[in-house]
């Protein structure tokens, strides 16, 4: 009989617990995630269709087309910075110890990284959490950037004053290096600096054109895959670098005190 009642309680609890996390709300747009105190903050991206791209004399832009992100994905709030990029060094999910030109550390985007290292670190926190963190595709980046714009910069089609960190944005840092993350204000989708203050690497290989690119907001890996997509501009570029659209190269090897990079997490 003891045994009996034991087996109907173990059956109780074992299938009360698919109820109990299907109550639990899945994350909305907007929201702030975080899955562990030495983790980046994460902003959940909407799903959506956009123009990628844009028709002008800038060839690396072309063509304008198309791309739907058929899902929500969870994208870096700021870009990694040298506090959470020593978190990982210190766990040993990372090996390199990048220079800070001594710009400063703490809540400074990390830079002095190649896109594998960058990469790495997103492995890392894979294995830490548990949830499927990668970099972001170039897809994505443009599309979580412009946050449902259509400007040139996510503010307008002027470069204004101190909206970003670039050579003429006007701001303390500008032409002398990179800034705290989170010193303008954020995007409409929530996100900060993704115009200007570090280049971002990102998943894709490197192509001159949008010609044969995808359509369903996947990293093209196809093209020059030893150099990779980076977006953003940065510091000691001018305006017209750290527009929405604009798009360079760097060879994956790289390293300089222009580069970082920002994580995606996919979502449930």
């Amino acid at each position: 009989m003891a045994y009996r009642k034991l087996r109907a309680a173990l059956l109780a609890s074992l299938l009360a617990l698919p109820a109990a996390t299907a109550g639990a709300e899945a994350p909305k747009p907007g929201d702030v995630i975080r899955d562990c105190p030495e983790c980046p903050e994460m902003v959940v991206i909407p799903a959506g269709t956009f123009v990628m791209g844009r028709d002008n004399r800038h060839k690396y832009e072309r063509p304008a087309h198309k791309v739907t992100i058929a899902r929500p994905f969870a994208m870096g709030k700021y870009e990694v910075t040298f506090d959470e990029w020593e978190a990982c060094l210190a766990d040993g999910g990372c090996t390199r110890d990048p220079d800070d030109h001594k710009w400063g550390r703490g809540r400074m985007p990390v830079m002095n990284i190649t896109w594998a290292d960058a990469r790495g670190y997103a492995s890392w926190l894979r294995e830490k959490t548990g949830q499927p963190y990668r970099l972001l595709t170039e897809a994505e980046w443009e599309w979580a950037a412009g946050a449902g714009t259509t400007t040139k910069f996510w503010w307008g089609d002027d470069k204004g004053k101190n909206h970003a960190n670039c050579r003429d944005c006007g701001s303390k840092w500008s032409k002398k290096g990179s800034a705290p993350v989170g010193s303008f204000a954020p995007n409409p989708f929530g996100l900060y600096d993704t115009a200007g203050n570090s280049w971002e690497w990102v998943e894709d290989c490197w192509n001159p054109s949008h010609v044969g690119a995808p359509a369903d907001g996947s990293a093209r890996l196809d093209g020059d895959c030893r150099s990779r997509v980076m977006r953003s501009g940065s510091w000691y570029y001018i305006a017209k670098n750290v527009s929405t659209t604009w798009r360079f190269k760097n060879i994956a090897i790289g390293r300089s005190y222009g580069i970082g990079f920002r994580v995606a997490r996919d979502l449930p």
